[in-house]
């Protein structure tokens, strides 16, 4: 495992909200990390609308708690470089897209990635905020030249047959997704945290207490550490007609 995380090189993650990249891609972070890799995050939004209860959270509270809460979290995983792109939770499809894709080219351009994670064009939950991300990443690693392997997290058959009732009792999938899912051959990396990379992924989940708290009480911490203790991702090639293809890992 430590050949192909450093393989992986320079990562860059873009992601929509706070904890996103903690789900999605906290294992192979810590990965990177440990083996010397550089990896930074870029977070469209503070996540300041991730509220059921808006008049205790109001937006600009939250907000602030969901900063020190991705502050902590990356801490737990060592990354220590992270930009906000400053834009309103929920609105992600009122952005100019020409503005956002723009801001994610200097980032790709000053980090230099090798590898960049990010959502693929389903969205993973189907969350709208996270499809406009998948889209901004796509033409920024066009505009950029595609000198960066461009990865999109996704799910294996395994994942949803296991974890079936449990997604759906969380109500991890929006109105209308059509969540991704992939077999293990045709991934361009997968990654199923031993304990010890799993112990390092709950601690950085569970920094975001003020979104994770109310899952980890409802089904158990044991249940909850174990849910995402794998990772997956497929490699993106963008085709004419915005049909996205998938490669098989090399």
């Amino acid at each position: 495992m430590s050949a192909l995380v450093q393989n992986v090189g320079t990562l860059l993650g873009v992601w929509a909200h706070p904890d996103d990249e903690a789900y999605a891609s906290a294992g192979l972070m810590s990965l990177a990390r440990a083996n010397g890799n550089r990896v930074v995050v870029a977070t469209a939004t503070r996540g300041e609308h991730g509220t059921p209860d808006p008049e205790i959270w109001p937006p600009h509270r939250l907000a602030a708690i969901r900063e020190r809460e991705m502050r902590a979290s990356l801490a737990a995983l060592d990354v220590r470089e992270h930009r906000f792109l400053g834009y309103t939770d929920g609105t992600l499809t009122d952005v100019p897209a020409e503005r956002a894709v723009q801001r994610i080219t200097d980032i790709v351009d000053e980090v230099e990635p090798d590898t960049i994670v990010t959502f693929g064009p389903d969205g993973l939950t189907g969350h709208d905020d996270h499809r406009m991300v998948s889209g901004w990443v796509r033409a920024a690693w066009n505009r950029t030249g595609r000198r960066a392997r461009l990865w999109y997290a996704t799910f294996t058959p395994e994942f949803h047959d296991h974890w079936h009732d449990v997604n759906r009792d969380v109500g991890l999938w929006m109105p209308g997704a059509e969540p991704p899912s992939h077999e293990p051959a045709d991934l361009a990396f997968a990654l199923r945290c031993d304990e010890t990379v799993l112990d390092q992924k709950l601690v950085a989940l569970r920094a975001h207490a003020s979104q994770t708290l109310p899952i980890v009480e409802r089904m158990g911490i044991d249940t909850y550490r174990r849910w995402w203790s794998t990772e997956a991702f497929v490699a993106a090639t963008a085709t004419a007609g915005g049909v996205v293809e998938h490669e098989a890992a090399a």
